[in-house]
């Protein structure tokens, strides 16, 4: 099922491109990322002493708010808000901050990759309901299919590949690893001014608020994807606002129901 807020800027085929968060739209891999961040940033901020709600209220707060941004901005703000309560006298910069994220999260992510190429997982099983298979449609009907993520490119590269749709994609764009750049914003501007496309022929479809907000600012259609990470399929309630004030022109919580999406886009049966 498709919520619809608003109809889409993409009338009578002329969507030609779309662009797709990976991280929680797409592949559930990497999901709980949260649960290794907050407790990470918690342990940065008070070191040796004991986490007052507040610090982790705040934290957090701020991880809701920056989801989707890319990783080294959210460790920029660690390092500011270790220096800024002052309790733990070690004060990182926030690539080292970065490193020690990645390593504890990717821990949890082998494992899964391991489960993968093993056998012992398959690959629907760490992807939302319907992706692939829409995905695909997309590429039946000519439009090219982007992934602009905030995971640093060679993971997402090799995720993908994981999950066997590297193939279907027409551009793979990661964060670029040791550089604090927005791949989302940047995929966007080269399709726009690169490429000479218009707001109305491109798609935003992603599950975090960035690639929403920069999505609506370029004129194209937001499609908000709720994804209920656990399950694979259905709305999160707290995803579903949080896409909702970001601008989304509709909300999905899965690819389930293609026909629905399609119609919205502005193409015929």
């Amino acid at each position: 099922m498709i919520e619809i807020i608003r109809q889409s800027p993409t009338q009578n085929g002329q969507l030609k491109v779309a662009i797709f968060d990976f991280d929680g739209t797409i592949s559930t891999l990497r999901h709980g990322w949260e649960q290794v961040m907050g407790p990470m940033m918690i342990e940065m901020i008070c070191g040796e002493h004991e986490p007052t709600d507040q610090i982790v209220s705040e934290v957090w707060e701020y991880i809701d708010q920056s989801t989707g941004i890319q990783t080294i901005y959210q460790m920029q703000w660690l390092r500011e808000a270790v220096r800024r309560h002052g309790l733990n006298p070690v004060v990182h910069d926030a690539w080292w901050y970065k490193g020690e994220y990645n390593r504890r999260l990717m821990a949890r992510v082998d494992k899964r990759l391991e489960e993968l190429n093993s056998g012992r997982a398959q690959a629907e099983d760490f992807m939302i309901a319907g992706s692939a298979e829409f995905i695909q449609t997309l590429a039946e009907r000519g439009i090219e299919v982007h992934i602009a993520s905030g995971t640093d490119h060679p993971d997402v590269v090799n995720e993908a590949r994981a999950l066997g749709l590297l193939e279907s994609f027409a551009q793979v764009s990661g964060a670029p690893v040791d550089r604090a750049d927005c791949s989302k914003e940047a995929v966007i501007r080269n399709l726009i001014e690169g490429r000479g496309l218009s707001g109305s022929e491109l798609l935003v479809v992603g599950d975090g608020k960035v690639e929403i907000a920069l999505g609506k600012k370029a004129g194209a259609a937001a499609l908000g994807v709720a994804s209920d990470e656990v399950n694979r399929r259905g709305i999160n309630p707290q995803k579903r606002n949080r896409l909702l004030a970001a601008g989304s022109d509709a909300i999905v919580g899965d690819f389930t129901d293609p026909a629905s999406i399609l119609s919205w886009l502005g193409f015929a049966e």
